[in-house]
């Protein structure tokens, strides 16, 4: 493999938003995931827990609850008091309901998923019908004097527990009467709090109901008679969620102290039919509070204030001890976040609500070994050298999705106008670094960017046309004359770039009878060819030259993670999420630039085409800017988990 100068970036000050919610469907194997920020994710944890959807994010809509119903719908409720049904094809939201009941605490789908039930701030209890296109207002149940905070319904759909402050109650479905009322108590070890808050419940089929509560306890009630069967103190803090497996053999809690705790249901004897619930295994994956769990058939799946996803295999359920048996701890989303200038040496971040454009430093040095190993801004030189900088990075532009009053210490500070803090769901700078294209998910701004000296100006393309209002994916052409945007209808628009201005060649319509979104495109240097790929077709080949579809690569097994065109042979390059670079074990890629005037045996030791690296702290980006050179944007956890709130402090012994 040949050598190459390395830019280790390290300024992207990129923390992803925390975990709020995690719903599982046992049916397809995927879960669905909702952040702080209102962003909704869905994982296909079949293809290798990759994230294969995502929703962004809005301001006002803080996402407080997350379900599965029937035919694979996907629902969400939070504080602004609507219920939102998610287009699992088109990547958008259906549509939002007011269920006139103030925020929205808790979601649950009863067993049969034609049913949704909602708690709300002013002690509501409201039950919606699922409909083929939405969902229609049923009926409210007996309203209580406390916000309900936590809801489970009876396996055989009879029956609900709703859990509010400082009690449990169970309703009858058909009557939407209350029938018990479980009062639960506020001491913690000899300390009688103000009020003891109901997190989380679940209903069993044997009629055991199990409550997770802020006084740190995990209790189980005989639904039947309103009494307590069992409890367990099992932190100093709030235990703020729990799971049920499907076959009610285990549960899963997790902590506001970072701990997640197993329950399994073992014999009381080995010689013994009668059973217990037992708390087996404490888990710390996690730094701060546990706000959500789930529980797979195979998984303990956990996520909270740390931003890390944690999804822990069963050991005892894991047939084969491979790769797929590891501890898996996702943190950044798996799609682009950075995109680069080359013929300009430029980065574009982009963040949740603006876009960050920074110039690359450089270095008159050739190998020397350097003093300041430490620094953020440095290059790797010959052998591993670090290499000073002689002109550190500068941070030219910072462009925000609305308007902000107050002073910026940045060069230069723009605004959009945007209705609403909507977050950005995808951005691209030109090669050239003359443009700047951005989406959120109601409208698309373009800009020209100019520079003059050390001056940077921008001018925003105006009257952009109805249908590039939202787009999944944006890519400028190589000669940076060409716009393509991908659509969440499923259209892929090829847009010319003019001085300042834009005009619509064409538009690609989706395949007859699907709008699947296309979410990733790929373009070839000499502009002749585009590829894109949606989260489960195949890979569409465009003629850009005669304007039409060329060929359709067979669908793989596994979604595609990666695409990209190889200059001057213009072969397509795409990468799956089961991580498999070759087509078969005998098949063998080979170095296209093999180093010159070396033995024969430093030869065949650099022959194949795949190298790994192992020096780099987590990697959100990496291109080449020329043939010489790498660029490598790197996020280091510790950066972020400084930057998070303090977690509960925890006594440990000897201290």
């Amino acid at each position: 493999m040949g050598e190459f100068k390395v830019h280790r970036v390290r300024f992207f000050n990129y923390v992803p938003s925390g975990i709020r919610c995690v719903a599982y469907n046992n049916q397809s194997n995927r879960l669905a995931v909702s952040r702080t920020d209102g962003t909704v994710e869905i994982y296909n944890l079949s293809a290798n827990y990759f994230q294969e959807k995502f929703f962004p994010g809005h301001e006002s809509r803080a996402t407080e609850a997350l379900c599965w119903a029937e035919g694979q719908r996907l629902f969400s409720a939070g504080l602004n008091g609507e219920i939102l049904e998610y287009d699992l094809q088109a990547l958008n939201i259906k549509y939002a309901l007011d269920a006139f009941g103030g925020p929205i605490w808790s979601m649950t789908a009863s067993p049969s998923g034609s049913q949704l039930l909602v708690g709300c701030e002013d002690g509501s209890v409201k039950l919606f019908e699922l409909t083929p296109d939405k969902i229609q207002f049923a009926r409210n149940f007996d309203r209580q004097k406390s916000r309900i905070l936590s809801l489970s319904w009876h396996p055989a759909g009879t029956h609900i527990a709703a859990g509010s402050i400082d009690y449990v109650s169970v309703f009858d479905v058909k009557s939407g009467s209350i029938v018990r009322k479980m009062v639960l108590d506020r001491q913690h070890l000899g300390v009688t709090k103000s009020r003891c808050i109901v997190w989380g419940v679940a209903f069993l089929s044997d009629g055991t109901v199990i409550s997770v509560d802020s006084v740190g306890k995990v209790q189980l009630w005989d639904s039947a008679t309103g009494t307590l069967v069992k409890s367990h103190v099992i932190a100093n803090a709030d235990v703020q969620s729990i799971a049920v497996a499907d076959q009610e053999d285990s549960f899963v809690v997790g902590t506001a102290e970072g701990t997640v705790f197993h329950f399994q249901l073992v014999p009381v004897t080995s010689s013994s039919s009668e059973k217990q619930w037992v708390r087996t295994k404490p888990f710390q994956h996690h730094t701060h509070d546990v706000r959500t769990v789930a529980h797979s058939p195979t998984a303990l799946i956990s996520g909270g204030t740390d931003t890390h996803l944690v999804i822990r295999p069963l050991m005892e359920k894991v047939e084969v001890k491979n790769y797929d048996a590891a501890l898996r701890k996702i943190t950044f989303p798996h799609r682009r976040l950075i995109s680069c200038s080359k013929r300009r040496q430029l980065l574009l971040f982009q963040f949740a609500h603006h876009l960050e454009l920074w110039r690359l430093g450089s270095t008159v040095a050739t190998g020397k070994l350097a003093e300041r190993k430490s620094s953020k801004f440095l290059f790797l030189g010959k052998n591993g050298d670090t290499l000073p900088l002689s002109k550190n990075a500068d941070h030219l532009l910072h462009l925000k999705t609305k308007k902000t009053i107050g002073f910026s210490f940045f060069t230069h500070v723009a605004s959009s106008n945007c209705q609403g803090p909507e977050n950005i769901s995808c951005s691209c700078v030109s090669p050239c670094g003359s443009w700047i294209a951005y989406s959120t998910a109601s409208r698309f701004f373009l800009y020209r960017v100019k520079y003059e000296r050390d001056n940077i100006s921008l001018q925003r393309v105006s009257k952009m046309p109805a249908f590039l209002r939202s787009a999944l994916h944006i890519l400028f052409s190589e000669d940076s004359t060409k716009l393509f945007v991908a659509s969440n209808q499923g259209s892929l628009h090829i847009i010319h770039l003019l001085e300042g201005n834009f005009k619509h060649l064409h538009t690609f319509q989706p395949q007859s009878g699907t709008v699947e979104a296309m979410c990733l495109l790929a373009v070839s240097p000499d502009g002749n060819w585009l590829a894109a790929s949606g989260t489960s077709a195949g890979v569409h080949v465009y003629d850009l030259n005669h304007l039409k579809l060329h060929c359709t690569v067979p669908a793989y097994n596994f979604p595609v993670t990666a695409l990209a065109i190889a200059p001057n042979t213009n072969n397509l390059v795409i990468a799956h999420s089961d991580q498999q670079p070759l087509p078969n074990d005998k098949t063998m890629l080979y170095n296209p630039l093999p180093p010159k005037n070396e033995s024969d045996v430093f030869l065949r030791r650099t022959a194949h085409a795949f190298k790994i690296s192992k020096i780099y702290k987590p990697l959100l980006f990496m291109d080449l800017l020329d043939e010489r050179t790498l660029v490598a944007v790197e996020r280091p956890l510790d950066d972020i988990i400084a930057q998070l709130p303090p977690p509960i402090k925890k006594k440990k012994f000897g201290t």
